[in-house]
């Protein structure tokens, strides 16, 4: 998952920047209103995360060009600013979220999370990995320039890791998305199904193991 973060103050940014780098995720910082604004119009990002009083432009004028700019990148306002008017129209304005600072970094990464169960951070039909290709709604999977045939759950999988390229993908994230909720974690039918899926893709290397973490597929993903 790639986000870009705003935040015009240097401690904090480096300190958010650095948390959720280790936690996975793939971060752009800058601190600048008119800077997220060009970043946010040249390149694919999964979350904007953006503080409020800026330089150059403010959070609420960034969303405002986003929307003029026809971006859907969901955004999560980060601000000092606490106030329930500017809570809602923070919200109005069409953020998915709002965190007041000083936050708890654990409570931060839930609602990252939950963003991203919602759905919000997807409004992408393909995928493309090198000669890897994903049509979502044809349901058709491209590898090596040939169709392949995925099980549902092998389709699942596959699409739950591209959305999420460059990011490890925990084995319960996967259980919870791909699987029931009562899905039995000391089961190897995670193992059974990803070396299934590599062998179908014809590459064994694509999908990569954080060993004690999860999984993730690593790469310059093209999303359409």
């Amino acid at each position: 998952m790639k986000i870009l973060l705003v935040e015009d103050e240097p401690k904090l940014n480096a300190f958010v920047k650095k948390g959720l780098e280790q936690n996975g995720y793939t971060v752009d910082s800058v601190a600048n209103g008119s800077e997220a604004l060009s970043l946010a119009a040249s390149l694919a990002y999964d979350l904007i995360i953006l503080d409020l009083m800026l330089p150059g432009q403010t959070g609420f004028e960034v969303i405002d060009n986003l929307k003029d700019f026809d971006i859907k990148t969901p955004v999560i306002i980060m601000s000092a600013i606490n106030s329930a008017d500017r809570v809602i129209k923070g919200l109005d304005k069409g953020a998915v979220d709002y965190i007041k600072k000083p936050f708890d970094f654990g409570e931060f990464l839930a609602r990252i999370r939950a963003v991203t169960r919602r759905g919000t951070a997807r409004s992408f039909t393909s995928y493309k990995l090198g000669d890897l290709q994903m049509d979502l709604l044809a349901r058709k999977v491209i590898a090596k320039q040939k169709e392949i045939s995925l099980t549902k759950r092998e389709f699942s999988l596959l699409e739950l890791l591209l959305s999420n390229c460059n990011r490890v993908v925990t084995k319960t994230e996967i259980a919870e998305k791909v699987w029931e909720v009562n899905f039995d974690m000391g089961s190897n039918v995670i193992e059974v199904h990803l070396s299934q899926l590599r062998k179908k893709l014809a590459d064994e290397n694509i999908i990569q193991t954080k060993i004690g973490i999860g999984y993730y597929i690593e790469g310059e993903l093209i999303k359409g």
